[in-house]
């Protein structure tokens, strides 16, 4: 069997194989609820073959949303809301897993297709954005910068998501540390200007990402895995290097994370990053390499040959797609076909009619 379609057991919780739905934000809710949108988006990736199904950046405060048409998980009736998704994700052989996320100083800006960018004003349902430090995305509003008091109740909101994930039915949560905002944001020199126990070193810029982790990890328990999704490179002078991020990556698992997700970028507006089919997947691989914890590779990977071979490489342990899902929801069977695999299961028995093994 492909290595893509090998089982990959983290803790007590096994996918059936290691292609997998990274998270994609749909900035289609209203007060964080999830809706028959997201029921329908997120199951359909579990008809279509995927391994695991992981929920976009679900907000762990109100402010914690990139837009107000950002899901959540601050209350319980958002909590009641996802149970029915996370049951038909289920219902057709996959994880659920879900990216608890706080988006700093890059939330209450307008979604993609509202015809307006920048930050929303609060007439009109924005509010005020927290960051490590008082500096602005540019086009965006200046964040208020985060007290001790207001790290500590960050910490205690993705505890508290966390728990409400769990009682959802979730089997994976993950930790958004990347693309920007909040955790990155303390991660990063580019951002984090303080100097005081969060700012300074690497290793007080990466405290708040390791107290996370840590709390997260106390409700998880033993049994449930925790992910942790890094930009590997801030792509511009004087940010994060792999490096870095690589002893980041092995504080998060000292602190119970059983996965890295590797991304990259998404920090400031003057990035350079060279694009193209995988071109986050050395990245990954070198973030494996230094910090020997298992990784995730994603971007730009559209086949299960491409897939396959970043296994056989030994570049990553699984794989993440994005716009490839959205192209095709039946990525996973797709990829099983090229691959030559009829894993058992995996075809809904609705449409084995369409299986035509490869000759």
């Amino acid at each position: 069997m492909s290595l893509l379609f090998t089982p990959l057991t983290l803790r007590d919780v096994t996918a059936r194989n290691r292609l997998w739905v990274a998270p994609m934000c749909q900035y289609s809710a209203e007060d964080g609820m999830p809706n028959d949108w997201h029921h329908v988006h997120l199951a359909q990736f579990a008809s279509g073959g995927a391994g695991l199904v992981v929920a976009e950046a679900t907000a762990v405060v109100p402010e914690g949303r990139i837009s107000p048409r950002d899901v959540g998980l601050w209350n319980d009736a958002q909590r009641e809301a996802w149970r029915p998704i996370v049951a038909a994700i289920h219902a057709r052989g996959a994880l659920a897993g879900v990216q608890l996320a706080h988006a700093g100083r890059k939330g209450s800006t307008w979604w993609p297709f509202a015809g307006q960018d920048g930050t929303v004003p609060s007439e009109e349902g924005g509010w005020t954005t927290v960051a490590p430090s008082a500096i602005a995305y540019p086009g965006f509003a200046a964040p208020v910068a985060l007290d001790a008091a207001g790290i500590a109740a960050v910490v205690e909101a993705f505890r508290a998501a966390a728990r409400r994930a769990l009682d959802a039915g979730f089997d994976v949560l993950e930790v958004h540390a990347a693309h920007g905002y909040l955790l990155h944001e303390f991660l990063s020199p580019l951002t984090n200007e303080r100097e005081d126990e969060w700012g300074g070193s690497l290793e007080n810029r990466a405290r708040i990402v390791v107290d996370v982790v840590r709390a997260v990890r106390a409700e998880a328990g033993e049994g449930v895995p925790v992910l942790v999704r890094f930009s590997a490179s801030d792509a511009a002078p004087g940010g994060l290097v792999p490096e870095d991020v690589a002893q980041a990556a092995r504080w998060v698992a000292d602190a119970g994370a059983d996965l890295v997700d590797v991304s990259s970028a998404g920090l400031v507006a003057h990035q350079q990053l060279s694009v193209g089919p995988g071109y986050q997947v050395p990245f990954a691989e070198r973030i494996r390499e230094l910090a020997e914890v298992p990784v995730a590779a994603v971007g730009i990977i559209t086949t299960g040959e491409q897939a396959e071979r970043i296994l056989q490489d030994g570049s990553a342990d699984a794989i993440f797609a994005a716009r490839e899902w959205l192209r095709d929801p039946h990525f996973g069977l797709r990829a099983a076909t090229e691959l030559g695999e009829d894993p058992e299961g995996l075809w809904p028995p609705q449409y084995l009619r369409a299986f035509r093994p490869r000759r």
